[in-house]
């Protein structure tokens, strides 16, 4: 699948970073023969993390704007694209994206009530009134990226992306994004199980 994702994105003239969180398969072979840049965690330190390294990688090379895109064929090249066209046309320094505000994506009843609730949460922890605090697709402009710093490194870096970003005062937006979910993404991690851990981290966080 990673393979796919970044061809898709370099044809479109975006550079793409992958961070290898400690896996032992063939993506980082299949990343690089993309066109991928790979930047390698010798050990799995967890998403937030592996999202933390990849804002710092960006940032290091003159990145303006940066998107985190899921690497397993869930999120949507076009939404991200819509995103950039957003936050440059009312001047946004981030834009989250929401399964929640259109009628494309079906979750399922479980993890619709779960992510509403963590989207709650959230909002109520963090003063950011989000529909869809835990989704991955989401747009950084270098003067909010330069402000996040990720220290937990499971589910609850999203909780934690929205807090960061609420506390620099920055213009921000939701924009309605389109999840697949398809067998291998939910063997990835967007599993029943996944979505219960999103729940033990907010409460533990």
């Amino acid at each position: 699948m990673i393979g796919g994702v970044v061809r898709e994105i370099i044809a479109s003239g975006y550079p793409v970073v992958c961070v290898d969180d400690g896996s032992r398969d063939y993506s980082v072979r299949e990343a690089h023969k993309a066109g991928a840049a790979v930047v390698r965690h010798p050990v799995n330190l967890g998403q937030g993390s592996a999202i933390q390294t990849g804002i710092e990688y960006a940032l290091r090379r003159g990145a303006q704007w940066i998107v985190t895109f899921d690497a397993d064929g869930q999120h949507q090249l076009q939404d991200a694209q819509e995103m950039i066209e957003l936050a440059h046309k009312d001047g946004l320094s981030v834009v989250f994206g929401s399964r929640f505000l259109d009628e494309r994506t079906d979750p399922g009843l479980f993890k619709t009530v779960v992510l509403r609730f963590a989207a709650w949460f959230t909002g109520h922890s963090t003063g950011l009134k989000l529909t869809d605090a835990h989704n991955g697709l989401r747009l950084l402009k270098a003067d909010a990226a330069r402000q996040i710093d990720l220290k937990h490194n499971g589910m609850a870096h999203a909780s934690e992306i929205v807090r960061q970003v609420g506390r620099t005062n920055l213009p921000w937006a939701e924009y309605p994004v389109h999840i697949l979910y398809t067998d291998y993404s939910k063997g990835k991690g967007q599993s029943m199980w996944n979505t219960v851990n999103i729940l033990v981290d907010l409460i533990v966080r």
